[in-house]
């Protein structure tokens, strides 16, 4: 299976259909679920009875009322009700769309596959998202090859896969089958306020040399070099250890923690790179961020209070309605840690995310198509860009509309990562029990209640258990 991260930036601006930018948030493969049954995946046809053509080609039948339910975070929901699912409608006047939004996508929706009563489509996204792999294994997730090779909204000599780019295709797999849509491009890496260190004649550091001795002059000032919330995102900070030490040790450090290789939190780079972290936490940082949801957490980083937050390219749509005139988003790499770093300052970890499913056993799995295969029309696409500030995987939607600061840097950190770009950790929606586990961890091992060895002792030895345990699906990579 190829991955994202090994995208050239060309291709995927290209893809995307821009010459200097490519951003988008996005929230991983995040996941919670355990359900009844033990179906394979369904291949939703035409069973709905209504005639299929190239403007209709699962054969929707706009009697069916369809069930929405959008993951209201970071990106809110309005993209959804007023625009993808307007769409829809205008597509199939008179249909009913039913939509739910909510940051508690576990909570609400477990019960109902449990049940049985399943929306069409789902927006899985957020710290309590639904267990993947899980579903899959149960025959909830919809084969989505049907969609990929449907003709597009905007050309139908054209398959829908000919107009995303082939990241898209690539992580939509789970045990091979095409299951999974990931609609946005994300960078993730460290983001703070270009102005205020315009304004203080400060530059983003390349070194770690430079990035502590930038925290004695911030603290000198009041101001912290780094947090990350404790509470509700600790995430975050699970990431951001996770890219250190791919950058130290390069992308094969999570590839082999993906694939449940032998002590593969043990190696030298994790612990260096915890160990680093750590470090800046007791230093640099202050504990009563432990105590402190996301929100929270950026609105201190908008009120100057911290230099750097480690999280995605959504931020700023996220923290729009806050976000004071004086403060302008920018993302910065993560700085070298030592010399001999297998990648070199500038790489940052750019990939797809924000992943929607359709219900296989829902009423109305064309209709869940359908809806996918509409917001994979540029007009689906582009109205998204503009009502979140964040770019999604179809080829050309963006081009025309004017970018925001956040996007602007982002499109330069991209530029000049070049290839370098730092793979994501698909653990994290393979494996939910070893992800859910390290985001408790990492808040233990930051809070220097454990050692950083101790933290990579803990992670392998849950790593181990699900190795062993033959109940639990396993997944591999190659790169």
């Amino acid at each position: 299976m190829s991955h994202p991260g090994e995208i050239t930036r060309r291709q995927l601006l290209h893809r995307i259909g821009m010459t200097a930018l490519v951003a988008g948030p996005g929230a991983g493969l995040l996941s919670a679920c355990a359900t009844g049954g033990s179906d394979e995946p369904a291949t939703p046809t035409a069973s709905s009875g209504a005639a299929t053509s190239p403007k209709n080609p699962f054969g929707v039948d706009a009697k069916k009322p369809l069930k929405v339910t959008i993951f209201s975070g970071g990106y809110g929901d309005a993209y959804a009700r007023e625009l993808h699912e307007e769409l829809y409608k205008k597509a199939f006047p008179g249909v009913t769309v039913e939509h739910n939004a909510t940051q508690q996508i576990g909570t609400q929706l477990r019960p109902l596959f449990v049940s049985g009563d399943v929306p069409d489509v789902v927006n899985n996204s957020g710290p309590e998202g639904l267990d993947l792999v899980a579903l899959a294994a149960q025959g909830h997730l919809a084969d989505l090859t049907a969609l990929f090779d449907a003709p597009s909204v905007d050309d139908p000599a054209k398959k829908v896969r000919d107009t995303v780019t082939p990241a898209v295709i690539d992580n939509a797999k789970i045990d091979g089958k095409d299951l999974v849509l990931n609609y946005t491009v994300s960078h993730r890496g460290l983001w703070y306020n270009a102005r205020l260190f315009a304004d203080k004649g400060w530059t983003p550091p390349k070194t770690w040399a430079e990035f502590t001795a930038l925290g004695e002059t911030a603290k000198a000032e009041g101001i912290h070099l780094f947090a990350y919330p404790g509470q509700k995102g600790p995430y975050y900070q699970l990431w951001n250890a996770l890219y250190t030490a791919a950058k130290i040790g390069g992308n094969q450090v999570i590839i082999d923690i993906d694939n449940l290789v032998d002590n593969a939190w043990n190696v030298a780079a994790v612990k260096q790179a915890v160990a680093a972290w750590v470090h800046i936490q007791a230093k640099y940082s202050d504990k009563s961020y432990f105590g402190l949801d996301h929100t929270q957490t950026q609105v201190k980083h908008l009120q100057n209070k911290l230099l750097f937050y480690p999280v995605g390219s959504w931020i700023e749509n996220e923290m729009a309605k806050d976000k004071p005139a004086g403060f302008e988003y920018a993302i910065a790499p993560i700085p070298d840690l030592t010399a001999a770093d297998a990648m070199p300052y500038g790489a940052i970890q750019v990939g797809v995310g924000e992943n929607f499913f359709v219900s296989a056993k829902g009423k109305n799995p064309q209709g869940g198509l359908e809806y996918l295969r509409i917001m994979l029309s540029k007009e689906g696409a582009r109205g998204f860009t503009e009502k979140t500030l964040n770019l999604t995987v179809v080829n050309g939607a963006a081009e025309g509309l004017a970018l925001t600061p956040a996007l602007k840097s982002a499109a330069r950190a991209q530029d000049a990562a070049g290839q370098n770009i730092i793979t994501d950790a698909r653990f994290e929606g393979w494996y939910k029990q070893l992800f859910d586990y390290g985001t408790e961890q990492i808040n233990v091992v930051m809070a220097g209640r454990i050692t950083p060895d101790e933290f990579c002792a803990r992670m392998q030895a849950r790593a181990d258990k699900i190795k062993k345990d033959t109940s639990v699906p396993k997944q591999t990579r190659s790169q």
